[in-house]
């Protein structure tokens, strides 16, 4: 019995005599429901451990329908690697249930529909704006809404709590409310953490995001496919290269092509690249966060390094675009494959210095142990994926549990903590630029031979001596420029194992040559709203112990 008939015979006896609609949508399996039965139906899937987590919720706009809009659910089950989309629809005014009585990672992205879209969702804790500030008039992301809109916010909000949005601090208390940014040092200049303390205890907290809203989604739906490569290196502009993978990745799949193994293997390599120098930020941010400077600079020196490789590859160091639908934009110059391997060799030695110089170091482990501690259900609760959820304990990795570009083939653990606070998860990301090493060592050694593209002149430029050679290779070249990529109507949601967890793309096409819908399912943006209940209880010093634990990237985080 297939994983759908499945679905539909459990359902079959849950909800009897129900009009849900089964299909599978370019292999993914998908159920629409009407919106009364999502939250039972969530909480099936829950009680019955079918799917353990809840990686996403987005929602797309169809003006034309009778019921508006689209919400849409992607479920993931742990132990098989399952997946199962829900969808219902809801028309303009209507409210649907809000399942974070279910999922508790449900509350960001329930907020974000309602702020994008305008849907409501019944019994939701703090239904308001999320990612626009509180003067914006309109929902940016449903189809009527101009790209080049632009609303300013001319106030700031007062420090306010979800239980009490109105809430002034009795002075009689003697709590102090703080702003810890986003002009402190640690918050980047784009996320705002208020906090009222009692002495040094935080004795309830709220975050408020946006500040770096970058409008990636509705870009998306104004440009052709292939102009929203750029645009993919700016969500973790930390590990740019990772993003490009997995947007061209989703849209392959949307395609229905398979990249040549030349090109698998040299996207491995920049993903495992990109893995070590966002560990590196990572640990060297929170590491200078709480003073240890000497980290910083040292482990920057082999951030550099492998910007110099991504340099010597396609020209750019920060956002690189040099993967493309159907393969990578070039080649690898001469010799680039042995001085990537030269550089595993150096940042072996730099992870065993830092190592001695944090590991052990009292100062570090009295800062980050037993701080931010989250076991592996709550974690789940939240939708962690990554570095933060397998240091809770939950072994978790798309590159083992749903390998993509051969990565089954490779020799590689998957490291795994205990507790789930602010040293394990420093230790997970030691261990695994460790193991990236390994990885991108295996794969440079053996490297296919072949071609770096595919040559499917409907999807792929082709190369410039044909373009300035040949009127065939000028015509190819100009009706790709002019059409663009055209996928048949469908909608595919693909995720690759990013270096902060499950980065994910929800794409709708209608066969235009742009997106209809893209929906980005950023890491952080899960892991980062149980922020709140993590630093409440815990001293102020710890905030910032926590939050560069988190990895919070802005460019994805607000996108």
């Amino acid at each position: 019995m297939s994983n759908l008939e499945s679905i539909r015979s459990d359902l079959a006896q849950k909800f009897p005599g129900n009009n849900f609609k089964y299909e599978n949508n370019l292999g993914a399996d998908v159920v629409e429901v009407p919106k009364e039965n999502v939250r039972e139906l969530l909480q099936h899937f829950k009680s019955t451990d079918t799917f353990d987590f809840l990686m996403s919720v987005g929602a797309a706009d169809y003006p034309e329908r009778q019921k508006r809009f689209d919400v849409v659910y992607e479920m993931f089950a742990c132990r098989d690697a399952r997946r199962l989309r829900i969808k219902t629809q809801v028309g303009e005014g209507e409210k649907i249930d809000s399942v974070v009585p279910v999922w508790k990672g449900a509350n960001w992205f329930e907020r974000e529909i309602f702020d994008m879209f305008g849907v409501k969702f019944s019994d939701h804790p703090n239904m308001s704006r999320l990612l626009c500030h509180h003067q914006f008039v309109g929902h940016p992301l449903r189809k009527d809404y101009q790209a080049d809109k632009q609303q300013h916010c001319t106030e700031a909000m007062p420090i306010h709590f979800e239980d009490e949005p109105n809430y002034i601090p009795d002075p009689d208390k003697n709590l102090l409310p703080l702003n810890i940014g986003p002009s402190h040092p640690a918050t980047h200049g784009t996320l705002r953490v208020m906090a009222e303390l009692d002495g040094e205890q935080v004795r309830r907290a709220n975050v408020e995001i946006g500040y770096l809203h970058r409008c990636f989604e509705k870009m998306a739906e104004t440009h052709p496919y292939n102009q929203v490569i750029p645009y993919t290196d700016r969500l973790n502009y930390c590990s740019a290269p990772i993003n490009n993978v997995g947007y061209c990745k989703a849209v392959e799949k949307l395609l229905g092509v398979e990249i040549p193994a030349k090109a698998q293997a040299m996207r491995i390599i920049l993903s495992e690249l990109s893995r070590i120098i966002d560990h590196i930020v990572c640990i060297a941010a929170n590491a200078v966060d709480l003073g240890a400077l000497t980290g910083f600079f040292h482990l920057f020196t082999y951030r550099e390094k492998v910007y110099t490789l991504f340099e010597k590859l396609c020209g750019a160091r920060l956002t690189v675009s040099m993967t493309r639908v159907g393969g990578m934009a070039q080649d690898a110059p001469e010799g680039w494959f042995d001085d990537v391997i030269n550089f595993v060799a150096e940042m072996r030695v730099g992870i065993s210095e830092i190592e001695r110089l944090l590991s052990g170091n009292k100062i570090w482990i009295d800062r980050t142990r037993d701080v931010g501690k989250i076991s592996a259900e709550e974690a789940i609760q939240w939708g962690y994926t990554g570095p933060c959820l397998r240091a809770a304990g939950v072994s978790l990795d798309l590159r083992k549990a749903d390998p993509y570009y051969g990565y089954e083939t490779l020799d590689f653990d998957i490291p795994v903590g205990t507790s789930g606070d602010v040293f394990d998860r420093y230790l997970v990301r030691i261990e695994e630029m460790k193991e990236s090493c390994k990885i991108i060592e295996q794969v440079c050694k053996n490297v296919p031979g072949g071609d770096y593209t595919i040559r499917d002149k409907s999807i792929v430029l082709p190369e410039k001596k044909d373009v300035y050679g040949n009127i065939e290779g000028l015509m190819n070249h100009f009706m790709l420029v002019i059409n663009g990529l055209r996928p048949k109507a469908g909608e595919v949601y693909d995720a690759t194992e990013a270096a902060n967890g499950e980065l994910g793309f929800y794409l709708v096409s209608d066969g235009s040559g742009n997106p209809y819908r893209l929906k980005v399912r950023p890491p952080c943006f899960a892991i980062y709203q149980s922020f709140t209940q993590q630093i409440t209880g815990g001293l102020v010093a710890d905030v910032i112990a926590i939050l560069g634990s988190m990895n919070v990237i802005a460019g994805e985080l607000d996108r």
